[in-house]
């Protein structure tokens, strides 16, 4: 896998060809002081939330880091060209780094379906809390590799340990989810990059309020 690589107009232009009619839309070619160049647009992952769920942990949980694998650690959206390419858009983003996305959005999922009596949200200070939850995610992408097919990919591993054992795992799983991309404006690229967000969180708050959790 090679890292994500900001294109050049002239690049994005071939990447979007290949998502036709995913983002088609006309790119200046060459350099000129009167056409404006186009306007950055900015998406958020905001998925839907789960419904409250059957069982809830009698814990406390803290939400903790969720780290992002290099080729979508930045703000800008990736596309997945071949099976070793990927490119970077420098005019579609996110509007925050997706790691603090994903925390947010884990800690209101997992608040929203109940799954333990308190959700301690990223970024709030104190040792407060029974268990901590950590995240990586290892795949946020558009897939463009088949004509006609583009579809998203967001994969997370999560991991909950002891606050007061750091590093001791107690349970772990992965999740991934792929959802098709319907639509012909980049706007589309953000709402399946939601939808299968919105997926993993609520599969995550399933096996998380059924998991045997115990204090020491």
């Amino acid at each position: 896998m090679s890292p994500a690589d900001r294109t050049s107009l002239p690049g994005r232009r071939r990447l979007l060809a290949m998502l036709v009619p995913l983002v088609a839309a006309p790119l200046a070619t060459g350099c000129s002081f009167t056409r404006p160049q186009p306007a950055k647009r900015r998406f958020l992952l905001e998925p839907a939330l789960p419904a409250p769920g059957a069982r809830t942990q009698p814990y406390a949980l803290r939400i903790g880091a969720i780290g992002v694998a290099a080729p979508y650690r930045d703000r800008a959206m990736v596309y997945r060209t071949t099976d070793l390419r990927f490119e970077s858009d420098f005019y579609h983003e996110f509007f925050a780094a997706p790691g603090a996305m994903v925390a947010e959005a884990t800690a209101r999922a997992l608040a929203a379906a109940r799954a333990f009596s308190r959700v301690i949200p990223p970024g709030v200070a104190g040792d407060e809390g029974d268990f901590l939850l950590e995240g990586f995610v290892d795949a946020l992408y558009a897939d463009a590799r088949v004509a006609g097919k583009a579809e998203t990919e967001v994969a997370i591993g999560y991991f909950v340990s002891r606050l007061a054992f750091p590093g001791g795992v107690v349970w772990s799983n992965r999740y991934v989810e792929r959802q098709a991309i319907a639509g012909t404006q980049p706007e589309a690229v953000a709402d399946a990059m939601n939808a299968a967000l919105g997926r993993v969180l609520a599969a995550l708050a399933r096996d998380l309020a059924t998991a045997e959790l115990t204090k020491p």
